[in-house]
């Protein structure tokens, strides 16, 4: 009996608008994007100055588009961040505390 196990590599579970940003990637990006509008706002208010705006609105919808598309290993870097604050929260510290098991300091 050789039977050989087939595991498909590179099958997607949802459409993807291009490489590695589908419709949820989207929804992240506008949130970023919309995150990045309001300290533009900001920043144009303080110092009534359209540069300073423009540059950190663009960059922010490049960054967030950056930061949500999936590399080859099907993770983002918003992904692995989710990942390491989850693992950082499921980390208990047991401090150790002596005790004398046998009881001989009396």
């Amino acid at each position: 009996m050789d039977e050989k196990l087939y595991i498909p590599m590179g099958v997607k579970t949802e459409t993807e608008i291009f490489p590695g940003f589908g419709r949820k990637q989207l929804l992240q990006s506008i949130v970023g994007s919309i995150g990045a509008g309001v300290v533009a706002l900001f920043i144009w208010i303080l110092s009534h100055n359209v540069t300073p705006a423009v540059i950190c609105i663009l960059t922010g919808i490049i960054g967030s588009v950056m930061m949500t598309t999936k590399d080859q290993t099907n993770l983002s870097v918003v992904d692995q961040v989710q990942n390491m604050v989850r693992f950082a929260r499921s980390q208990k510290y047991y401090p150790y505390a002596y005790g004398d098991e046998w009881r001989m300091n009396k």
